[in-house]
């Protein structure tokens, strides 16, 4: 089938009751730029919807779009394809119901043909609705793409085509490509099936013909074996991708991409792709973008991806739903591996309107969604069934889990199967009953006085969990580390996956990752920071009034503030200290604990890094006492402050790869030199930011193009004139887009921030905003911003045409 894109000339609205309507009561509908978060620019407040959504309220929504359905399009079958639908999509065709789809995160198509008027305009409205149904931000509305399919009566079925490669040595690679033909005429048909595998070059590798039969109105799969000779490899260092294109001789074609690889796993050896053993360096991530909000642009998925894996990560779990196609292809074309997870909630519910209350009726349609979605994707080498489910803990739970697991292994029995279970859930039951029924699972967790671990390892745990675990190919873990090595003992078939696990533990989990062959990788909470449960990697302190550290924080808390890199895509020290704990920077890394709260009982949840920044500049401090935190793999590192010792200090593995310095703070220069076996390895320096505050915008990328999902990234710095960061001089920066592009997100890392990421104008944090624009069209986009005490600047970004 011909796909089209079906993002432009959307219209939206508040959903209006039909007969205030009639009574007077009408909402305009307003154009919007589809993929469109419906909840992202409406007022937070502190009683609405709660600290899990970042106090956004919920909602209902309509979308409609008039488009014409020319006559020749007569007899053809014309679907709608939505990839993501926040939530409960009900779907409208000239005002008849076409479908619907309670799953946010699903993709799904309506067969519209039936409903259309030929040779005239039609309209389209989706109408959706939220409302306490998740723990995190979840965003609204028609948030990912949307595509038109037309094709014939004879035709390759939607996601029709699938490839495998069973079969690989040195010399050649043997792809199984099975395409499913269906014929919706009342004749018998007989259609030629050309199957091609073309290489990165676009050069034909291998080639078959075949004639094939279909029967009226029952879909024909048919199946060949090619062969690819000297075969390149997909792995995340060569992520080398062929396209396979399949026509069927005057009627249809369809390409998808895919990669050549294999995988294996066992105890002795882990995770192997194409015979090497790889270790799984994970992140989890949630869907939103920052300052998009739940809007999945191609561009902004990708950028994630690669921010990511600079960063070190070699893999994401995405957190708790389905990946968007968008962030799969990016995955397929940068080398990131993927477990992609189908839910966060079976039969028991987290929130008190979630899709626990449509999953018994709609779970096999929505895994038969996510497959059909990964199949051809090389990335994809797990499918997790869900995310700290309660009844993993509970048999009829292990039931649900021997059913989803079957339901997956006969749609793709090419990947491995997990499931990200909580030990904790199996004993919740009882830890309400000693904790207090409003004591949530999180609270506790973030409480450094309980002991997770403890409870992870106990007994009762292992026998609740065994027939959950049974059922999966991999023992996904969220905070269980204690279980890693004696779970090789009490199950020697067992493998493990660190499917969630603490931010400040990563040193001590990798080198069990390393040490246990069992143990095939470790995955933070989180590689990247978003909107929602807010705060709870936020700095606390110990005060008479609240001596424990609390989950959630209030109002106007925006995001989790706990992530590895920001939402503006800016690394913080944590990222970095991973990235020396994993073997993969030999530098040493400077970090300042904020001399504010020097002295204080730090209380902060696990989920926290310590608060620290990369800055030297720290007005109003000087001569008052402050930590330096240096991160390193070297035997010993030196600390220099304005070309002053003050000694050398033991750093390395045996001291968790960091040491401090308390010093007290003095303008000028910071130094770091690391040591091995006595000879200089590396340095770090932090200079303090002096003079006029100078205002700088530079583009990620000074060319895009006008194709559907790009974007331009403008990163907007406050420097001295040297370019040091001013990171202690925030003011409101003011930007306006002219030209081919319009502004569809302004914003900064501030977790606790009141300003709307639609604004023109936004404070910085820590001397730093973001501004993302959307092309209109070929051309050029000037963006020109401006903030107090500073000189204007603008900057242009080039659009070319989109790409035939």
């Amino acid at each position: 089938m011909i796909r089209t894109s079906f993002n432009d000339d959307w219209q939206f609205r508040p959903k209006v009751n039909p007969f205030a309507e009639l009574a007077g009561t009408a909402v305009p509908f307003e154009p919007v730029i589809v993929p469109h978060d419906a909840m992202i620019n409406r007022a937070r407040d502190a009683t609405l919807g709660g600290a899990a959504t970042a106090y956004f309220p919920g909602g209902a929504y309509e979308y409609r779009k008039t488009f014409l359905v020319p006559e020749e399009h007569r007899g053809k079958r014309i679907m709608l394809e939505l990839e993501g639908v926040y939530r409960d999509a009900t779907v409208f065709v000239n005002g008849n119901y076409a479908g619907q789809r309670p799953y946010g995160y699903s993709r799904f198509r309506i067969d519209a043909d039936r409903f259309l008027r030929f040779g005239e305009n039609n309209e389209i409205r989706v109408e959706c609705r939220t409302h306490q149904d998740s723990r995190w931000y979840s965003g609204a509305g028609i948030y990912r793409d949307t595509w038109l399919l037309v094709g014939e009566v004879v035709r390759i079925s939607p996601d029709g085509v699938h490839v495998t490669t069973p079969d690989i040595d040195a010399g050649r690679a043997v792809v199984e490509v099975a395409t499913t033909i269906e014929n919706d005429s009342n004749d018998l048909r007989t259609v030629e099936l050309v199957t091609e595998i073309r290489d990165v070059a676009g050069t034909v590798v291998a080639s078959d013909t075949a004639p094939i039969t279909v029967q009226p109105h029952e879909p024909a799969v048919a199946r060949r074996r090619l062969y690819v000779r000297d075969p390149s490899l997909w792995s995340p260092d060569s992520p080398a991708l062929y396209t396979c294109a399949v026509s069927l001789t005057g009627i249809d074609a369809v390409e998808v991409a895919f990669g050549i690889r294999s995988l294996r796993l066992d105890p002795e050896h882990g995770l192997r792709i194409n015979g090497e053993t790889v270790k799984l360096r994970g992140t989890c991530v949630h869907h939103d973008n920052g300052p998009l909000g739940a809007a999945t642009f191609a561009q902004a998925e990708e950028r994630r991806v690669r921010l990511l894996k600079n960063a070190g990560f070699n893999a994401i779990r995405m957190s708790h739903h389905p990946m968007s196609t968008a962030m799969l292809d990016a995955c397929d074309r940068l080398g990131m591996l993927v477990v992609d997870e189908a839910f966060d909630m079976w039969t028991w519910s987290k929130s008190p309107f979630d899709y626990s209350l449509n999953f018994p009726e709609w779970w096999e349609r929505d895994v038969e969604a996510m497959v059909a979605k990964d199949y051809n994707h090389p990335s994809v080498i797990f499918y997790s069934l869900g995310n700290e489910i309660p009844e993993t803990g509970a048999a009829t739970g292990a039931i649900w889990g021997r059913r989803l697991a079957e339901k997956v292994r006969a749609l793709d029995d090419t990947r491995f199967l997990t499931n990200a279970i909580n030990n904790l859930l199996a004993l919740l039951p009882d830890l309400r009953a000693q904790e207090g029924d409003d004591t949530g699972i999180n609270t506790l967790m973030a409480d450094s006085g309980f002991d997770v671990n403890a409870v992870a390892a106990s007994d009762l745990v292992t026998t609740r969990t065994a027939e959950s675990y049974s059922v999966l190919d991999v023992a996904g873990m969220n905070y269980s580390e204690i279980r890693y090595a004696t779970d090789r003992t009490l199950f020697p078939n067992r493998i493990i996956l660190g499917t969630e696990t603490f931010p400040p533990r990563i040193d001590r989990n990798w080198r069990l990752v390393e040490q246990h062959s069992h143990v095939i990788g470790d995955f933070t909470w989180t590689g990247w920071d978003y909107l929602g449960e807010v705060g709870i990697g936020r700095p606390q302190y110990a005060t008479p009034d609240n001596p424990r550290p609390t989950f959630m924080a209030p109002y106007p808390y925006l995001l989790a503030d706990c992530g590895d890199i920001d939402i503006t895509g800016h690394r913080l020290p944590v990222s970095y200290y991973r990235e020396i704990v994993f073997g993969l920077r030999a530098q040493p890394y400077l970090a300042v604990q904020r001399p504010q709260h020097h002295g204080k009982t730090v209380m902060s949840s696990r989920w926290a890094w310590s608060d620290t920044i990369a800055g030297w500049t720290w007005p109003g401090h000087e001569s008052a006492p402050i930590i330096v935190e240096v991160y390193s793999d070297a035997d010993e590192v030196e600390l220099l402050v304005n070309g002053r010792s003050l000694g050398r200090r033991p750093v390395g593995e045996e001291h968790r790869l960091r040491t401090e310095f308390e010093t007290t703070y003095e303008p000028g220069e910071l130094l770091a030199i690391a040591y091995r076996d006595g000879v200089e390895s590396g340095r770090d320096l932090l200079r303090t930011a002096t003079g006029p505050v100078v205002l700088h915008a530079a583009p990620e990328r000074p060319v895009i193009t006008a194709d559907v999902g790009d974007l331009a990234y403008i990163t907007l710095t406050l420097t001295d004139s040297a370019g040091t960061p001013h990171t202690a001089a925030d003011r409101p920066v003011r930007v306006d887009v002219s030209g081919d592009g319009t502004l569809i997100g302004f914003g900064s890392a501030d977790p606790a921030s009141k300003e709307r990421f639609d604004a023109t104008e936004h404070h910085t944090y820590r001397g730093r905003a973001l501004a993302v624009v959307k092309p209109t069209g070929p051309g050029t986009i000037r963006l020109t911003a401006a903030a107090p005490d500073c000189d204007p600047v603008e900057v242009l970004v080039t659009v070319e045409s989109r790409p035939r």
